[in-house]
């Protein structure tokens, strides 16, 4: 299965770990303007660049209280930042997410 998704949200997790939060939506059900909703709650802060991030990490370091977990409706993927630099995503952008079942190997 192979969805289109447009980039809601990139959040950088508030415990400090090199870790983004990239919060996809449905193209048709996205809207640029929504407010600052963060199933994360609200000591994580939401960036929507790499430059944003690096700019901003003394304030994401000082957001370093645990997560508070909450229910999103919205697929939202952990990325290393590594993962995350190489992808280059932004908020806006339209991506896909392909989900594909593993071969058993009869184990």
């Amino acid at each position: 299965m192979k969805r289109e998704f447009v980039v809601a949200k990139i959040e950088a997790s508030s415990d400090g770990s090199p870790y983004v939060y990239a919060t996809f939506n449905d193209p048709k059900e996205y809207k640029a303007d929504k407010p600052n909703m963060t199933p994360f709650g609200s000591n994580v802060a939401a960036f929507s660049s790499i430059e944003d991030l690096m700019k901003n990490m003394p304030k994401v370091m000082a957001n370093m209280p645990g997560m508070n977990s909450g229910l999103t409706d919205t697929p939202t993927i952990k990325l290393s930042m590594r993962e995350y630099q190489d992808m280059g995503i932004k908020v806006g952008d339209k991506v896909y997410i392909e989900i594909q079942k593993a071969e058993s190997s009869g184990v």
